[in-house]
């Protein structure tokens, strides 16, 4: 009888968890959105010149060539454009 009673407040505590989770990814969007929008800006991006990680929104961004390339700082941004007309 107990074993019953277990099984049956374990399914009622299952089946309100998944409908919050449900609830929840339907609010955002889906599974992703809500780390698409923090990790944008957040993300790292390697310095082709120096190889350092930094993040996105930090970055010096340059369009060499129809690329967009990203650098620590202007320093390595005008080395590497140095490096591509030799």
């Amino acid at each position: 009888m107990y074993r019953l009673l277990l099984i049956a407040g374990l399914l009622v505590l299952f089946y309100y968890l998944l409908r919050r989770a449900i609830l929840e990814i339907k609010e955002n969007g889906g599974f992703l959105s809500r780390t698409e929008g923090h990790t944008k800006g957040n993300q790292m991006v390697q310095d082709p010149v120096c190889r350092v990680f930094i993040p996105r929104a930090n970055a010096v961004r340059e369009e060499i060539g129809g690329q967009t390339y990203f650098f620590c700082s202007r320093g390595c941004a005008k080395v590497f454009q140095k490096q591509l007309s030799n």
